[in-house]
């Protein structure tokens, strides 16, 4: 399984971005999805999950009310929608997958990662 990251930059605080994640080499559909983070200095942590179906979702508190995650399955693609951005949310954000969607709320268990791409959110 290969998990690709688009949709990073550098954003003004206020501001949008909106990540997407190509998963290959298997069934889409199997896997339930995450974003993650991970700021200088810091541990990576849950931004959001979707299970297989869309049909639910977990956010982090920090990023509730201000971030979206949803998946189109014909397209082998989850999306993060992130609106009014904070400085704080400066991060390598990464894409996860596991069949299991309790493995998305525990980091060491979770067997696919992308790459990472970077989010800076300038004040």
């Amino acid at each position: 399984v290969q998990l690709a990251e688009s949709g990073g930059g550098l954003v003004q605080a206020g501001g949008s971005l909106r990540l997407s994640c190509v998963l290959s080499g298997d069934i889409f559909s199997n896997y339930a999805l995450g974003w993650f983070r991970q700021a200088p200095g810091k541990e990576r942590e849950e931004v959001a999950v979707v299970s297989w179906t869309d049909d639910t979702t977990d956010y982090a508190d920090s990023v509730k009310g201000r971030c979206t995650i949803s998946r189109d399955n014909a397209k082998s693609t989850v999306y993060l929608q992130m609106d009014n951005l904070e400085p704080e949310d400066t991060a390598v954000y990464y894409c996860a997958a596991d069949r299991k969607i309790a493995a998305m709320f525990l980091i060491d268990h979770i067997d696919h990662w992308g790459r990472g791409i970077l989010v800076t959110v300038s004040s």
